[in-house]
């Protein structure tokens, strides 16, 4: 490490690499380093289990209850990227996408009282799944069907709802989702990061 380098970039997240990426396609010599055994900081992908569960401090006796622990690859955030766009064009201009790796979604889970659920995706498995009781599911393809019907340029289709005015939280209400149904709606279906 007696080198000398132009730059010098700690962390290994997304912004952190892209940094990095284009200081070096111009020309810079660079030094990048995290503090951590992953890359990718706070949005990173962590395999296998034992990593994951080591940083949440949860308990490590279950493993074998998922399977394999190298076929796990978790994300601390969901990172959806669109096929284009700026962000795209700009991981491949700066060599980023050496480091990643594109891949389909295949399911995803939600940890709900010391246990991991997959969100359902369709009507069989919403039925099999122990993530919601009778009540709840039915409640929930309401919902879904509401929601599927909906069309943002026919107010006919939000029947009592009126979409421009009411929040999320207040249509979860409406058809009697508790926390638990609206807390997985908008972070495993939707995306969204925070409650906001």
């Amino acid at each position: 490490m007696d080198e000398d380098y132009d730059v010098i970039v700690l962390g290994t997240g997304l912004k952190e690499c892209i940094l990095s990426g284009m200081l070096s396609v111009s020309g810079k010599k660079v030094l990048h380093m995290d503090r951590n055994k992953y890359y990718g900081g706070e949005s990173a992908s962590i395999t296998p289990l034992e990593e994951l569960f080591a940083k949440f401090n949860m308990p490590t006796t279950r493993f074998d209850e998922y399977g394999r622990s190298r076929d796990w690859n978790v994300d601390l955030i969901p990172k959806f990227l669109m096929a284009n766009g700026q962000l795209v064009k700009l991981l491949i201009h700066t060599g980023v996408t050496r480091y990643l790796e594109f891949k389909v979604v295949e399911g995803s889970y939600v940890y709900k009282g010391g246990k991991i659920y997959k969100v359902p995706a369709d009507e069989k498995e919403a039925l099999a799944s122990d993530l919601m009781g009778m009540f709840e599911k039915r409640r929930f393809r309401s919902f879904l069907a509401y929601v599927h019907e909906f069309v943002v340029d026919n107010p006919k289709t939000w029947k009592e709802i009126d979409a421009k005015t009411m929040n999320a939280a207040t249509m979860y209400e409406k058809f009697g989702l508790d926390n638990d149904t609206a807390g997985f709606t908008g972070h495993a279906l939707a995306l969204y990061r925070d409650d906001e």
